[in-house]
């Protein structure tokens, strides 16, 4: 089982955060399908943008311990809808990434983290390191 799963729209910084979690190169890589990592489940973000998808991601968290839904916080579209986070049977948590980023609204996209169903926030820069000891603690907590 793996411990996490990542779930947000293109572009929001999944697999870069990844990236820098399994300590790969940091380059741009546009998830076209499915991807699994150690501990980690990387979806596209056409899963959270098309609703004809939920099932896909309900189906993909039943191998996690841990839904992250993930917001680019540089970003004004929100494709996460109130009490998303309901529809799964685990702790849900939210990932605001590109906290570093000179248009970053971090309380924009908290409110919206929440308004979905995020138990707890965590903030990310995927390129100054901040808020990524945090998230690879999540992998050895037993959730």
């Amino acid at each position: 089982m793996k411990d996490i799963i990542f779930v947000g729209k293109q572009g929001a910084g999944k697999t870069t955060l990844i990236q820098k979690l399994i300590n790969e190169k940091l380059e741009y890589k546009k998830t076209q399908a499915v991807e699994y990592y150690p501990n980690i489940i990387d979806t596209p973000g056409e899963y959270l943008e098309n609703p004809r998808y939920y099932n896909a991601i309900i189906t993909l968290s039943f191998d996690a311990n841990l839904v992250a839904l993930v917001h680019d916080s540089t970003s004004s579209e929100n494709f996460f809808p109130p009490g998303f986070g309901a529809m799964f049977n685990k702790k849900v948590v939210g990932i605001i990434t590109k906290i570093d980023h000179k248009d970053s609204d971090v309380k924009r996209s908290e409110d919206w983290l929440k308004n979905a169903g995020a138990t707890h926030i965590y903030m990310v820069s995927s390129y100054t390191n901040e808020g990524i000891e945090q998230i690879s603690r999540l992998f050895s907590k037993q959730i």
